[in-house]
């Protein structure tokens, strides 16, 4: 067991994709330290971007929507540590709260689904995603393209598709690995359609007081996931972006060192500014400052999508 008089609470949210990352937490640990099936109790907690599908994060509070029950269930004491895809924790977390740990990263890339490239799309498409990312990005491929807010698990997604309301849309590879639909949709290329920051990441949280929890969650933690992600995660503060930002970047293992892609887009994809750097693990500030780059080098009308 654990030494504890009682299981372990894992809090996640109750998707699909949730309760598959959740589970791959839990075997880690069950792994690393041999502790018995009972010994981590699955606390599914209901959050606000669950119950809001029917219109865009951005303008309903943003990513804290993923995470707010969540951090406020730990706070309270109900759980002891908490689950994310890493993608949807916001930049800014909460002194009380420290990102522990972080899984061995999976594919990092976006699929495309309903054809099998951007090229053999019909004219004027529709397309279905609720990532400002994924929609400049579209648009700068295919100007022509019509988007509209898809929301919802992977099979809600894919639902729509199959229902005929746009003719594709994108999810990430790693959700579709992990919920064993590996066969479906196209893979996008990073030279065609760079991440999200810390796409296929899947990040583990505690409170930063809880030093037993601090050390049980350092045990299972993948270092080059987490330098990488962290990486990306700097030059979002750099940027100073939110969820009404179309924000891309990566990075990459190169010998000791991170290779760091970025890039930021306007709303209609037609301004892309990029840049790269290599920068030392843990180097945030180096991270910050590629953002910053991207910044300075951005016209007026993209610098004021990041000061909004």
């Amino acid at each position: 067991m654990t030494g504890s008089d009682r299981p372990l609470r894992l809090g996640t949210r109750g998707s699909p994709l949730a309760l598959a990352q959740a589970r791959m937490t839990v075997e880690a640990l069950r792994a690393r330290f041999g502790w018995a099936r009972d010994a981590i109790e699955t606390v599914v907690v209901q959050t606000s971007g669950d119950r809001i599908q029917d219109r865009a994060l951005a303008e309903i509070g943003g990513k804290a929507l993923w995470t707010k029950e969540l951090d406020r269930a730990l706070a309270a004491g109900e759980i002891d540590f908490a689950v994310h895809s890493m993608k949807d924790v916001e930049t800014v977390r909460p002194d009380a709260i420290r990102i522990a740990a972080m899984l061995p990263r999976a594919d990092v890339r976006d699929k495309l689904i309903g054809t099998e490239s951007f090229a053999a799309l019909p004219a004027d498409p529709v397309v279905g995603t609720s990532s400002p990312r994924r929609a400049a990005q579209v648009r700068r491929l295919r100007p022509d393209a019509r988007i509209i807010l898809f929301r919802g698990n992977v099979a809600t997604r894919l639902g729509k598709l199959a229902a005929g309301e746009a003719h594709a849309t994108l999810l990430a590879a790693a959700g579709l690995d992990r919920l064993e639909r590996s066969e479906v949709g196209a893979i996008i290329p990073l030279d065609t359609m760079l991440p999200a920051p810390s796409q296929g990441a899947v990040g583990i949280e505690t409170l930063s007081g809880n030093a037993a929890m601090l050390d049980l969650l350092g045990a299972i933690n993948d270092a080059d996931t987490f330098d990488c992600v962290m990486a990306e995660r700097g030059v979002l503060r750099g940027l100073g972006g939110t969820c009404h930002s179309p924000i891309a970047a990566l990075g990459v293992l190169d010998g000791s060192a991170i290779h760091l892609r970025a890039e930021i887009l306007s709303a209609d994809g037609q301004e892309t500014v990029a840049g790269e750097a290599r920068i030392a693990r843990g180097d945030m500030e180096a991270a910050e400052a590629l953002g910053r780059v991207l910044l300075d080098r951005a016209s007026p009308a993209l610098r004021a999508l990041f000061e909004a």
